[in-house]
């Protein structure tokens, strides 16, 4: 078995110029990545492994390890896998990872009660002369009032006797601030014509309006009768700025409602051409409208929202993978069959027996991902990379199995100080090679370059997720591959107790996002009782398959 090292830039000139590595280039080596990993737990070390056959002299074979205090444990029981643990990646990993080791309870005092009673009825404008006079010392008293109405969903009738109150001091004006309130409160209760009342209002007294309230009435016109009005606040907010996702999310399904798919459709396509992404509930609806409609047309725009899924690697809720069920199975004449399922670690649908798509990046898009991270982590002056001085065991264990073993770390870590011991220092040069580099240097780029650089087979070990690295990454398309690749390649250690094997958790093999065969679909789905993180990917399934 040989190990051997891919250097940073050139492996020779880093080779003939380190003073620390004994050995000559015909030997192979184990290298060793010293790096603090955002770990479960703080006494814990984690490390990267790979091995090879020496085929070929020439080939840059790496081992890549990363370390955090792991103890001596049975020779060759590395590799063992657990077959019962779900991968790191997996929706509500991180939040069990949390659970394990819950933050430490302060005392925290309870929250002070608001011994103030919201009236429950409308109240005359006597009556809110004395409760403002009770409140003097609060400097806008209609404003505040109407804020503790909208906290508390009070009665629009009791809100508008506030606004009635005020207007008859104010020879019948009623502030914008105010009227914005009101408005919040009535479009929450769905008070479509007190909704159209201040409308008119507004519309006759402003020439203008700020987002908020143009927001608040589209989302309040959607479901009447003048919806279209609503379109036309759209365009007025188009005037000086891009409507937002939930604008445009109002307006698409107001359009819905009112049966207008075309206006629906190409206030979608517009949402798009702002590379804005959509909400879930957009997508949705287009699903749910779409049980009455028959024919290819609107079928395949349904479709055109799956790939959209696919492509930007989003995914739907559960209500929304219902609705996908239910569409599918309602096109006449199709006979897709649909059924709630998951995947086997071997990448088999438990539902239809299909394989589900390799994780695996195609030839392109790993040169691509290998360049991009080249120039813009390694290059770019990624700053998200530190250390850490606990190695000592790892290199023990790793050289009782006759493996040569070469460290990478900074030069600082040969002074004596009270992380770097120099006797531990020692034990390890005795055992290893070691590479030290300038202490402005850092260990996260040498291992994102020498496991890329050694092959799309190269697997690495860390619990460190990476997601400052994916953050520097310039566009969307690349930290989508970059994703994809990290879960297909990276390790983690499940359970690791002294004297015992080492358990890993199990690597993807397959790509969770929504696919097609033609004549199935395979759509991962967010369980509603999973919180899964946005570095997480969901374990559920929604499979459909046409019968023949």
């Amino acid at each position: 078995m040989a190990f051997y090292f891919t250097g940073i830039r050139s492996f020779p000139k880093l080779w003939k110029s380190n003073p620390y590595l004994g050995l000559g280039p015909g030997h192979s080596f184990l290298s060793l990545f010293l790096k603090d990993c955002y770990g479960i737990k703080n006494q814990e070390k984690w490390f990267s492994l790979k091995t090879v056959s020496p085929q070929n002299t020439k080939a840059m074979n790496l081992l890549v390890a990363k370390a955090r205090y792991v103890r001596k444990k049975d020779e060759g029981s590395s590799k063992q896998v657990s077959a019962d643990s779900p991968h790191m990646f997996a929706a509500g990993a991180a939040k069990k990872r949390s659970q394990m080791n819950p933050p430490s309870k302060e005392h925290v005092l309870p929250p002070v009660k608001n011994i103030f009673q919201l009236p429950t009825k409308p109240l005359n404008s006597e009556e809110w002369d004395k409760l403002k006079e009770y409140f003097k010392e609060k400097a806008n008293f209609e404003n505040w009032i109407i804020s503790q109405m909208i906290k508390c969903r009070s009665s629009v009738d009791v809100a508008k006797s506030v606004l009635a109150w005020v207007a008859a001091k104010n020879n019948g004006i009623v502030g914008y601030d105010l009227l914005v309130k009101y408005l919040y409160l009535c479009v929450s209760h769905k008070q479509t014509s007190e909704i159209i009342d201040v409308y008119e209002i507004m519309k006759d007294r402003y020439k203008r309006l700020e987002s908020g309230a143009y927001t608040l009435l589209i989302r309040g016109l959607i479901h009447t009768d003048r919806w279209r009005e609503a379109l036309l606040l759209l365009e007025d907010i188009k005037k000086v700025m891009i409507p937002s996702k939930k604008n445009y999310d109002d307006c698409i399904q107001g359009a819905l409602f009112h049966q207008d798919v075309n206006v629906a459709w190409n206030l979608y396509q517009e949402l798009l051409g702002h590379d804005i992404v959509p909400m879930l509930e957009t997508l949705k609806a287009f699903f749910d409208f779409g049980k009455d409609m028959k024919g290819d047309q609107y079928s395949n725009k349904l479709q055109d929202i799956l790939l959209y899924l696919r492509n930007n690697q989003l995914y739907p809720g559960e209500s929304f993978a219902h609705s996908i069920k239910t569409w599918f199975e309602s096109v006449p004449g199709e006979h897709w069959k649909g059924q709630f399922t998951t995947v086997q670690q071997s990448g088999q649908c438990l539902g239809c027996g299909k394989t589900i798509e390799s994780i695996h990046l195609s030839s392109e898009e790993y040169e691509f991902l290998k360049e991009k991270i080249m120039r813009d982590v390694i290059d770019g002056g990624d700053q998200y990379r530190k250390t850490t001085p606990q190695l000592l065991d790892v290199v023990s264990q790793l050289a009782k199995q006759n493996l040569h073993v070469l460290v990478l770390g900074r030069k600082h870590m040969l002074k004596q100080n009270s992380r770097w011991r120099k006797d531990d220092m020692e034990k390890v040069q005795k055992q290893a090679s070691f590479f030290f580099a300038d202490n402005i240097s850092e260990d996260d780029p040498f291992l994102l370059y020498a496991t890329l650089h050694s092959g799309d087979h190269c697997k690495f070990i860390t619990k460190d997720l990476m997601r400052d690295h994916k953050a520097c990454l310039p566009d969307a398309k690349t930290q989508r591959l970059f994703f994809k690749w990290q879960q297909g390649h990276q390790l983690a250690i499940v359970s690791r107790h002294p004297g015992s094997k080492i358990t890993f958790q199990h690597i993807l093999i397959y790509d969770t996002v929504v696919q097609t065969t033609g004549d199935s679909w395979h759509i991962p789905y967010d369980d509603d009782v999973v919180e899964r993180y946005s570095y997480e990917v969901p374990t559920k399934w929604l499979c459909l398959h046409r019968k023949t």
